[in-house]
């Protein structure tokens, strides 16, 4: 007998990576990857074809979301919103916020599991990093864990699991050190594609947790 599958939502960045390693240590993996009109559509999506090699996925899948760019609202979608730097911090609910983006994602995410007979889908999400994101909190995935429950079939058992849940970003790159994620294929970055640019609240995030955990960031900044 072989593995159980599961669904793992895949940015291309460094959460979603160090997520799909913990998938793999009891799972074949089916990664998704979306388009949702990001400024850096296009290297994420370099990011997670590499990924997906890497892990070795049973199954690969990028959707479009791209009306989301089109709604608006958010500063990764929209370039006439300014991404938040080091100087520019929050307050409330930040503007890299992308309005209901993870509903949006697992909804996908769940029917395609529904259809392979998957038993779980894993997201990334974090409260420590992202404590604005209302879409991001323990409880929201138990009330879209409920949603499932009522609105697939009565033969589908899918279980969300958001294992970096609790974890800051240091802890995340101490886990994906421990599983041997592929770190250097990752791109974490909100604006730029060719070298990261070092100062939006990703990219500071990640020089945080990679110096917090005593290890060196592979990727190229600017």
């Amino acid at each position: 007998m072989g593995k159980p599958l599961a669904v793992v939502l895949a940015s291309g960045g460094l959460d979603s990576c160090v997520t799909a390693a913990v998938a793999r240590e009891r799972f074949d993996l089916a990664m998704l990857h979306a388009d949702y009109g990001q400024r850096t559509v296009a290297r994420e999506l370099t990011a997670f074809l590499a990924q997906a090699r890497f892990f070795g996925a049973a199954k690969k899948l990028t959707v479009d979301l791209s009306f989301l760019g089109e709604i608006g609202g958010s500063s990764l979608t929209d370039t006439r919103l300014p991404v938040p730097t080091e100087a520019e911090e929050p307050v409330g609910i930040p503007s890299t916020y992308v309005p209901f983006r993870n509903s949006l994602l697992l909804a996908a995410a769940t029917a395609w599991g529904e259809v392979l007979g998957a038993a779980a889908v894993f997201i990334g999400a974090n409260v420590l990093d992202n404590p604005g994101y209302p879409d991001c909190r323990p409880e929201y995935f138990q009330v879209f864990q409920r949603l499932i429950e009522v609105g697939a079939r009565p033969e589908t058992h899918l279980t969300i699991m958001t294992p970096l849940i609790r974890l800051d970003k240091a802890g995340i790159i101490r886990l994906g050190q421990e599983l041997g994620a592929p770190f250097h294929l990752t791109w974490s970055c909100y604006v730029d594609e060719e070298a990261a640019c070092g100062r939006c609240s990703s990219c500071r995030l990640r020089l945080q947790g990679f110096a917090r955990a005593g290890l060196a960031d592979p990727i190229p900044y600017r």
